[in-house]
């Protein structure tokens, strides 16, 4: 029989980089031509190294170039991000080229302020920071993107934006390294709701709607999940016209979506508010200032943590702030009608009090009894700051099947899809079982032979965890690592626990210890991974995309099942509601939350076909509870033991490269 076209192509992508076809790779890509032309929605677990970047594109293309379909791809990570545009993108499209003849056109797409605004480069708006290049300005600085932490002053660092302003094609923050500071970036960027639109002097030049004229005529079009919540919570014109959509990391979709719709409201917030309207559109905001202190004050009587309903006095505040808002922005309206220019000042001015009225407005809606929003006191840096408040939507799937699932085919993939073996969590939590059309859940499985390269121990004789990790558990954490003569990446559910297995293994090893927090996390995992005796330990920011294949990594040590914590006011908002319905709160919530979590933590550990280790869990709640069963077949299918002896032995023989 004859391979067909998709067939072919990833033949042709394959043979390009030297691999070999991989069956799930293949069947990946058949099925995802198949519910294109069903028109149903599919989930598709793709376990790692099975190639699934390539799996999806090859029949989207070719749906591009045969039937002239506009495919959006999004992604959870920056990293994935590039590696689709840079380098599995373009070879999809000669792979579909070497079948069709015609090569499709791949364009990527971003939030409005990832581009450098020429205009405002320029002086078109006020600067947010009158001391610019004041030599004094504080050298801490540090990159919130991809690149090592600058040490540049903010002056020096827009200096170097400059710079690069003048041979960069496509303004886009992501091809600056390394990075500068999110203070830095502000300096030369606006918001979609800031721009001038048709009155900017440089509109011909503006990087972020080239960036859009390009994706018009493109086949494929990359973005992110932040744009999809951008999209979710009411602009889905951020989004081109597209018939599929493609949602790679989509374990992660529903926390994005979440995300983006959530909001915070402080007394500094509106003090800024208040300070950018005096500065930009020359409006008094002394209404404004004394309603934010109202609001400080009613705010620090509150305590820390969720709030079933807004107080009367919190409510009087929020009132009085939006009162003042909403009259500042009448005057600024005013301005804006009568300046025919509409100044870069005034639009950031308008902006930044229409996103206030919109906060507070929000706030004291029927959004929180109707249990549509939760809501929330924060203190940051464990209450040193003031208080603010913080709202989130509850729960997204209905918002992402309206917005996202109906009218378009949805493909959704990940290593980590199937929690407790089983689809239909996860389309649950994103919407899919909401949507207009079906959909179906597919394993296509994994190259890797799990329960041949690696072990899942438990340590079952440990005691159930309480607060904090007790000396048992730090005492297994030293055994371990001693036996495995380092190369571990230990994943803590708070960063006090991964601080103190730190510091046993500093007391009681010799081997190199990295902790989260002592430096920016790329360099961290960059260090770990140049030395097999390091240790690398952490919280929530290691349990997902850490990838250190091969010796390096051998042992992933996971503290506890990673439950919400208690009291944590998203979580138990989705919890209630669920028990409202009649349904099982913790099954649903928390033990989703942990299944996906341990998932993708023991997902560190095979890498590549060759990757040999141990993912050793030291809450013996695993094997003991209930919900153990939920949890175990939601991870890799590891080899499983209970015994120490075995593992430590395995360990040390683990040791010898």
């Amino acid at each position: 029989m004859s391979k067909s076209a998709i067939e072919r192509a990833l033949d042709h992508a394959v043979e390009e980089i030297g691999g070999k076809a991989r069956q799930g790779q293949i069947r990946m890509a058949k099925e995802i031509d198949s519910a294109m032309s069903d028109e149903r929605h599919l989930l598709i677990q793709a376990g790692t190294g099975t190639g699934k970047s390539l799996g999806y594109l090859i029949p989207v293309m070719n749906a591009c170039v045969c039937h002239g379909t506009k495919a959006v791809v999004s992604t959870a990570t920056l990293a994935l991000q590039r590696q689709i545009l840079t380098k599995d993108a373009p070879l999809a499209a000669r792979a579909i080229a070497s079948v069709h003849g015609n090569e499709p056109k791949v364009s990527l797409l971003k939030g409005w302020n990832n581009y450098l605004c020429k205009h405002k480069m320029g002086g078109g708006y006020p600067s947010d920071e009158p001391t610019l290049f004041d030599a004094e300005e504080a050298t801490s600085s540090k990159s919130s993107k991809v690149g090592k932490a600058s040490t540049a002053s903010l002056g020096e660092q827009v200096v170097r934006i400059r710079s690069w302003a003048t041979t960069t094609e496509t303004g886009d923050r992501d091809d600056l390294v390394p990075g500068v500071s999110d203070k830095a970036w502000a300096q030369v960027s606006v918001s979609k709701a800031e721009c001038l639109g048709g009155k900017c002097p440089l509109k011909d030049e503006c990087f972020a709607q080239l960036a859009r004229n390009d994706c018009q005529d493109a086949d494929v079009v990359v973005t992110n999940h932040a744009l999809l919540g951008i999209a979710v919570a009411g602009n889905n014109h951020v989004l081109p016209d597209h018939d599929v959509l493609v949602v790679d990391e989509a374990h992660d979709l529903a926390d994005r979506v979440r995300s983006q719709g959530s909001v915070s409201i402080s007394a500094a917030s509106v003090t800024r508010v208040a300070k950018t309207a005096r500065r930009d559109a020359d409006v008094l905001g002394e209404d404004l200032m004394q309603a934010g202190q109202e609001l400080g004050l009613a705010l620090a009587e509150l305590e820390e943590g969720r709030l079933e309903t807004i107080s009367a006095s919190l409510r009087a505040a929020l009132a009085s702030v939006e009162q003042a808002a909403r009259q500042m922005h009448a005057d600024i309206r005013a301005k804006v009608q009568a300046d025919s220019s509409q100044s870069g000042a005034l639009s950031v001015a308008r902006t930044a009090v229409a996103d206030l009225v919109d906060c507070v407005t929000r706030a004291l809606s029927d959004s929180i009894p109707q249990c549509r929003d939760v809501a929330w006191i924060e203190r940051p840096r464990g209450g040193v700051d003031p208080a603010r408040l913080m709202i989130a939507p509850i729960e997204v799937a209905g918002a992402v099947a309206n917005t996202l699932f109906n009218d378009h085919t949805a493909i959704l993939t990940s290593a980590t899809l199937a929690l407790g073996g089983k689809f239909d969590v996860m389309a649950r939590t994103v919407g899919m079982t909401l949507a207009d059309a079906s959909w179906t859940g597919l394993d296509v499985g994994s190259p890797f032979t799990y329960a041949k390269q690696g072990i899942l121990y438990v340590a079952s004789h440990l005691p159930a965890p309480s607060m904090g990790i007790s000396d048992q558990a730090l005492d297994e954490v030293v055994a371990l690592a001693k036996a495995s003569d380092g190369g571990m990446l230990g994943l803590f559910s708070s960063r006090q626990a991964a601080e103190d297995a730190a510091q046993v293994l500093r007391d009681e090893t010799d081997l190199p210890v990295f902790c989260q927090g002592e430096d920016q996390l790329p360099s961290l995992v960059e260090e770990f991974a140049k030395d097999d005796r390091a240790c690398l330990v952490g919280t929530v920011s290691l349990w997902q995309g850490v990838d250190v294949p091969g010796h390096t990594c051998r042992l992933v040590l996971i503290d506890r099942i990673p439950f919400p914590r208690p009291g944590e006011p998203v979580a138990s908002a989705r919890m209630e509601k669920v028990r409202s319905v009649g349904g099982n709160p913790f099954m649903t919530v928390a033990a989703t939350h942990a299944a996906l979590l341990m998932a993708q933590g023991a997902g560190r550990l095979i890498r590549r076909t060759d990757d040999r280790g141990v993912v050793a869990v030291l809450d013996s709640r695993l094997v003991s509870a209930r919900y153990g069963s939920f949890l175990v077949d939601s991870m890799p299918p590891l080899w499983r033991t209970t015994d120490r002896d075995t593992v430590l032995g395995a360990l040390e023989r683990l040791s010898q490269p």
